[in-house]
């Protein structure tokens, strides 16, 4: 799937599915239930990596996460989060980097954290022909400067998102994320784009919704207020490897029917 036909999808009766992958196990279950877009997220930082946030999370990385991917993803989008400081300092640094994830990992588009900073990024890229996926409201790159609140709660504030939905639109984004902002804040910038939004924790009006895959497996901790857990894949795995320690300690494994014998072999020394 490429970026024209996430964009011809606004406003399709079927929404956009997209959930983060980081591996290609996943990334094979999620193409076979036929999720529309893979988002190889900087979250691969806390929920992979040990990180306590996403700030730490390199370029390597998440080259290196997307590449994994997208060996096994053939139908779905693979888009590549790219990780904090890898844009918005040095622009050539900056096109180098999104230009690395087409070139080397083999993904489909890039995600930028997006605000002002980011129009004419936005607009270079896509000129020279990697597609870019907008992110609005809470972007996890600034949790030191507005911290992980909900974003857009007040005039001014929503006023200013749709400003950049806007100009991140006709800078040439193939869609937009918007992240933890209220329902109707979502709504109204959904209807004015032509572009397709997707939402996390910003309603049910976007065009498409998107999770961390741990959160909707079951493999978190925790589930954020906004997200969902459609599986118990933490409690299965516990439940798993504590069956295996028992069996261990107990001889029960392993048995004649995961063993071999070579005959003649019974004395060596």
């Amino acid at each position: 799937m490429r970026a024209k036909d996430i964009r011809d999808r606004k406003g399709d009766d079927e929404p956009l599915t997209m959930l983060t992958a980081y591996d290609a196990p996943t990334a094979e279950i999620l193409e076979d239930v036929g999720v529309d877009m893979l988002l190889v997220g900087d979250s691969v930082g806390n929920l992979r990596l040990g990180y306590d946030s996403t700030l730490p999370v390199t370029v390597d990385q998440i080259a290196s996460h997307t590449a994994a991917v997208a060996r096994v993803a053939d139908e779905p989008m693979v888009v590549a989060d790219m990780p904090f400081l890898s844009f918005g300092v040095d622009p050539d640094e900056a096109i180098e980097h999104a230009g690395r994830m087409l070139k080397e990992a083999d993904a489909d588009a890039v995600k930028l954290e997006s605000g002002p900073h980011t129009v004419k990024l936005t607009e270079r890229l896509t000129q020279l022909g990697i597609p870019v996926q907008a992110h609005l409201g809470l972007t996890p790159q600034h949790e030191n400067e507005t911290g992980l609140f909900r974003q857009g709660t007040d005039e001014s504030a929503a006023t200013q998102i749709l400003d950049l939905a806007y100009k991140h639109e006709r800078a040439g984004a193939f869609s937009l994320v918007l992240e933890h902002v209220p329902a109707n804040v979502a709504s109204e910038v959904t209807d004015a784009i032509s572009i397709p939004t997707i939402g996390i924790g910003a309603g049910p009006d976007c065009d498409g919704q998107v999770l961390t895959v741990d959160e909707v497996i079951g493999l978190s901790e925790s589930v954020a207020p906004f997200s969902k857990a459609f599986g118990d894949v933490r409690g299965e795995m516990r439940s798993a490897v504590e069956d295996y320690v028992d069996a261990v300690r107990s001889g029960a494994f392993p048995d004649d029917e995961h063993s071999h014998y070579e005959d003649d072999l019974d004395d060596i020394r």
